[in-house]
């Protein structure tokens, strides 16, 4: 019989499962095409400032006002630092029972699930429970916020029954809990390491649904810092992915933007040709730790397929220029030549 832990959390995720018609149909107003770099979604309950910071860090004017759901649309904006261009997507102010389809709000939050990173933007003079509230919204439908994916290896067979076994003694689950799980998806034959002593049924229930799970960074941001005590706002400045600003005087915005690179991981890297000085005008964006073969691909598809060695000049180098290959991981603001087989 299922215990009731793994009923709970059984329902929990049925709550994540697409159901008829779900994902909203054409003009719902959600549907913005993902461009630029990087994609940084705005989430917030109603007047908390989304609009307003959009307005102030890039050309694009969401409406504003002073009063609930003003914002009934999502509305893109373009930031660009560094050389890089960076969508912002302002979303619709989400309400407490936004994951039932309150409000709209199972289409505002799935909007997120797109993006590279969530910008939780917050009231620093509204109640503490904001943030709580705001983050179970987001994980009732399968956005899971400054985490990585459980420690668990699963993998489904034709036959051969159910193997289970743990790498270390488990804290919060055992083998009874995890055939119960299993039997409940209907698996009936697969191969289970569990690798997190402190995994959980929910965890266990979001590797078998990983399909309708997302892994994204968060930045919880603090609006209105100006209507608070100087010891409160020190306070939150503390806390960790956090920063604080206030929009309506203009204090910590361009910080705030400063962290938003900080959290997305992106890198710079200039390019040059033979004989040629490299171009600091224009910047090369491309992920936190990428290779030379993803630089490759970033500039054509079909580069690596007359690659001979790239030189390398910059923090990634040890002597420059460095003669490198496709597996040379390149560092923020390297310059790289690609040097090819191909004649014209």
């Amino acid at each position: 019989m299922t215990s009731f832990p793994i009923k709970l959390a059984r329902l929990r995720a049925q709550l994540l499962e697409p159901g008829p018609g779900a994902g909203g149909g054409a003009g719902s107003g959600f549907d913005v095409s993902k461009s630029g770099d990087a994609r940084i979604a705005l989430v917030g309950f109603p007047s908390v400032g989304k609009s307003t910071f959009l307005s102030k860090i890039t050309k694009t004017k969401s409406e504003v006002a002073a009063y609930s759901f003003t914002t009934l649309t999502a509305i893109p904006g373009v930031l660009e630092y560094g050389g890089a261009e960076i969508q912002i997507l302002d979303l619709p102010g989400i309400i407490e029972g936004a994951s039932e389809g309150k409000g709209r709000g199972r289409q505002v939050i799935s909007a997120a699930k797109t993006s590279d990173l969530v910008l939780m933007v917050l009231d620093a003079t509204k109640r503490a429970e904001q943030r709580a509230l705001l983050t179970a919204e987001l994980e009732a439908v399968g956005i899971r916020l400054n985490r990585s994916p459980p420690n668990i290896y699963l993998k489904a067979k034709k036959a051969g029954g159910m193997k289970i076994t743990f790498q270390s003694p488990p804290k919060n689950i055992d083998e009874k809990m995890i055939y119960n799980i299993l039997r409940d998806y209907k698996i009936l034959n697969c191969e289970v390491l569990v690798r997190d002593e402190n995994a959980t049924v929910d965890d266990f229930i979001d590797i078998i649904m990983r399909e309708h799970r997302t892994y994204i960074r968060c930045l919880y941001v603090y609006n209105k810092i100006d209507g608070v005590s100087m010891s409160f706002l020190d306070e939150l400045a503390r806390e960790p992915h956090t920063a604080v600003m206030s929009c309506e005087m203009d204090l910590g915005v361009a910080e705030v933007v400063d962290r938003c690179w900080e959290e997305l991981r992106l890198i710079r890297l200039y390019t040059k040709r033979q004989g040629i000085e490299p171009d600091f005008s224009e910047a090369l964006i491309v992920r936190s730790g990428s290779t030379i073969e993803d630089v490759c691909d970033s500039i054509h598809r079909t580069l690596k397929e007359t690659f001979k060695y790239a030189l390398v000049w910059g923090a990634s180098a040890k002597h420059v220029p460095q003669r490198v290959g496709l597996a040379h991981v390149v560092s923020d603001e390297d310059v790289v030549q690609v040097v090819s087989s191909w004649k014209a």
